[in-house]
Order: C-alpha cells, then structure tokens, then sequence
C-alpha cells in the first residue's frame, strides 16, 4: 500500500527561516496606492510651479535609475543562483554588482521609485510614504534577513556589513 499523500518536509531546528508574508513588494504598493489616493482626496502644497520642470526631470532620471537598480541587482542574484524571494533563504551571499554599494538595492529602488513620482507626478503624498515604507521594510524584512544572514554566512556577513551599509 503506498502513501499517496507527501510528507511534509522538516525544518532543520538549525536552518534560518524568514517569515511567510512578501512584506516589501506588498509595502511599496500599498504606498503607491495611499499616496495617489490622499494626492486625490487631500493634495498637499507642491513647490512644482517654482521648481516643476527641474523636479520632473528629476524624477525621470530616477526612474531611469530605479530601473536600472532592479535589473543589475536582479541580474546580480541570478548569476549568483540565489534566491530572489524576500523571504526565502539564500544559498549565496551577493556582495558584487549594486550588493557592493548598498546591501538592499531592491529595497532602495522600491523607496526611489516613490521619491522619483513624486517629482514627477507633484503629489507630495509619496514623499512622506518613502520614509514610512523603507522604515516598515527594515523592520518587518531587513531586520530579519540580517539575521538569516548572519547565521548562514556568520563572519563572511558580519565583514560585508562592516563595509557595506544599509541603503546607501
């Protein structure tokens, strides 16, 4: 007689483990989303008419810089065969390409993105919900992938961290 069903997979008690929510893309979006909402319903002062083409352009060149963030970091953790799932545990510890700048560069093109539409969409509102969103990223992810990270690669992370920051 077979088992048809499968046997859950045991957790080694000694593997880290991140939590199960993909808090960074879902923090990000919900920003996006509360911001154009308040910029709809309760629009702030906006420096735009002084300042509006500059900051547009601004905030194109920072979409341009966003965009290219999330390709070579993307690009970076492909060729290192790691994970790219924010909660998932990584096989390889990634300090090349952006990872040697900045040890989120994902998490930095995330808070970018909605500096850069605010420039060029005048609702204020993203300002503010960067700040809020890269403070929720840290603690609800970054923390805790520091962990991970500290106890897979032990001193090989805790030396990258040294030299590395945060965001940038």
């Amino acid at each position: 007689m077979s088992d048809s069903h499968p046997k859950p997979v045991q957790q080694n008690p000694g593997q880290p483990k991140l939590g199960h929510i993909p808090w960074p893309p879902l923090i990000y979006i919900a920003a996006i989303i509360v911001s154009v909402a308040l910029g709809l319903f309760y629009p702030l002062p906006w420096i735009g008419d002084l300042l509006g083409d500059i900051l547009f352009a601004a905030g194109l060149v920072g979409l341009v810089a966003v965009a290219a963030l999330w390709f070579t970091a993307i690009r970076t953790m492909i060729r290192a065969k790691t994970t790219l799932n924010p909660n998932g545990v990584p096989d390889h510890l990634v300090t090349t390409g952006p990872f040697a700048v900045s040890r989120n560069p994902i998490y930095l093109a995330n808070t970018l993105l909605l500096v850069s539409l605010a420039f060029v969409t005048g609702i204020a509102w993203f300002l503010p919900l960067a700040v809020i969103a890269a403070f929720l990223t840290q603690k609800l992810t970054i923390e805790s992938e520091e962990q991970v990270l500290t106890a897979k690669f032990g001193k090989k992370y805790r030396d990258y961290a040294k030299r590395v920051r945060r965001w940038i």
